[in-house]
């Protein structure tokens, strides 16, 4: 079966920091960033790497027309909203996102979920990364949200 991803912001923010953004587009066989992602990337200062890899790799950007009510009940950021209602309507797809709360959501819907952790640790599995630990150290040097414990 053929990997589908639609990706929130935290991934790609916390993965772009230590220059891997690449693996969202190396390891799906599809990869899909709602606007709404696009939009709050975007809105971020012009030297950020996010932005750079937003702006710069063939990224596939989809609209979500009208999220779903039962998602919106859940009060999660416009990314996370857009992702899983993206993932939800195309059940084919992974949602990729970090964020507790949207994955708890997920959950509930049965949706697919990975979060940047899942996406290193492919990454070696597939032989893209020489070393997963060196990533995660990487991540947590730059303040992403994998944590320190």
């Amino acid at each position: 079966m053929p990997e589908r991803w639609a990706v929130n912001a935290s991934p790609i923010i916390s993965l772009a920091r230590v220059d891997r953004a690449d693996l969202l587009l190396s390891i799906p066989d599809v990869c899909v960033v709602p606007q709404a992602v696009v939009s709050e990337i975007m809105a971020g200062p012009e030297s950020d790497p996010a932005r750079n890899f937003v702006q710069n790799r063939p990224i596939e950007i989809v609209d979500i027309p009208a999220p779903s009510a039962e998602i919106m009940g859940w009060d999660l950021g416009s990314g996370e909203t857009s992702v899983l209602s993206f993932a939800l309507a195309n059940p084919d797809y992974t949602a990729i996102l970090d964020d507790l709360a949207a994955r708890k959501c997920a959950n509930g819907f049965s949706i697919r979920v990975k979060g940047t952790l899942a996406v290193v640790l492919m990454a070696k599995q597939k032989k893209l990364i020489p070393s997963a630990s060196e990533v995660l150290r990487s991540l947590q040097s730059a303040d992403s949200a994998i944590s320190k414990t």
